[in-house]
């Protein structure tokens, strides 16, 4: 184990411990998610947020890392983890023991994991996703396996159906997230942006990057709000194969039409305006999306 994944040491407390700090993680650095998960029953809680830790943590090699290399090499030790095959004690992580905690309890694969980082080898580099399909497989193996792992905690490792509308949820969370974190991607030289999508626009990476951005990135931005917006529409025509236990884990896509909204402002700008929602707007969203079931 790296220095860098036992920075934070779980006490004797043990699991107690590891669900408070995955809950923080959460709290701080997803708030829809928590807030979303809020809305779960509360013995499931620790659970979801396990997984929404582990997410946001994968998520964050990039930042944590000083360079690609880096990267693989924590993200090598989280695959380890899943399998049993790292080195010391993986639960002296905080994050690593609530998760292999919920694997456990909640009778989890261990694959879907394995799955969500190999798709975050992506994030390491600076290469703009190559096609509008990859983008959405991306997004599949990310936003979509985690809606569908929490359908699993909630029905206990019971089937909670509905595989195909988290699929579709993912997609479009996953793809308005992608457009809500667009400037701050573009300062960071990242293009999550599928390439074919660019070219059919006339937008080339460095018009990203540079800030520049033009009529042909809105465009591109447009078209991917249309994509988000059909994934959408399928989920909700799968709605009826979702188990009810499992529906509380569909709640963070809630918030999908309200972002795309905001993005079609006039004043909108890709590279610069910041989509946000009140928290009072976001609590009503999830408050009403919970009790419509």
């Amino acid at each position: 184990m790296t220095k860098t994944e036992t920075s934070v040491a779980v006490p004797d407390e043990g699991l107690a411990f590891a669900f408070r700090h995955c809950e923080q993680l959460v709290r701080e650095g997803d708030p829809d998610r928590y807030f979303a998960t809020l809305f779960a029953p509360a013995a499931f809680r620790p659970h979801l947020f396990a997984l929404g830790a582990f997410s946001l943590t994968v998520a964050r090699v990039r930042d944590a890392a000083s360079n690609p290399m880096a990267g693989e090499i924590r993200l090598q030790w989280w695959r380890e983890a899943l399998q049993g095959e790292a080195r010391g004690d993986v639960k002296a992580n905080p994050v690593a023991a609530a998760l292999d905690d919920a694997i456990v309890k909640r009778r989890l694969g261990r694959q879907p994991f394995v799955d969500l980082i190999d798709a975050r080898v992506f994030d390491l580099y600076d290469d703009p996703m190559p096609r509008v399909n990859d983008l959405e497989g991306y997004c599949g193996e990310t936003a979509s396996a985690l809606i569908r792992l929490g359908g699993l905690v909630l029905a206990d490792g019971a089937e909670p159906g509905g595989a195909a509308a988290a699929g579709h949820a993912g997609v479009a969370y996953g793809v308005t997230g992608l457009l809500r974190a667009l400037p701050w991607h573009a300062r960071n030289g990242q293009v999550y942006l599928p390439a074919d999508l660019l070219r059919e626009n006339g937008v080339t990476r460095e018009d990203i990057v540079s800030g520049r951005g033009g009529p042909g990135l809105v465009r591109a931005c447009a078209e991917l709000r249309a994509l988000a917006r059909r994934h959408l529409k399928a989920c909700e025509s799968a709605r009826a194969t979702i188990a009810p236990a499992a529906r509380p884990a569909f709640l963070p896509v809630a918030l999908v039409e309200g972002y795309l909204s905001a993005m079609e402002r006039a004043s909108y700008d890709p590279l610069n305006t910041t989509i946000e929602m009140p928290r009072w707007r976001r609590l009503w969203r999830l408050w009403r999306a919970a009790k419509r079931g």
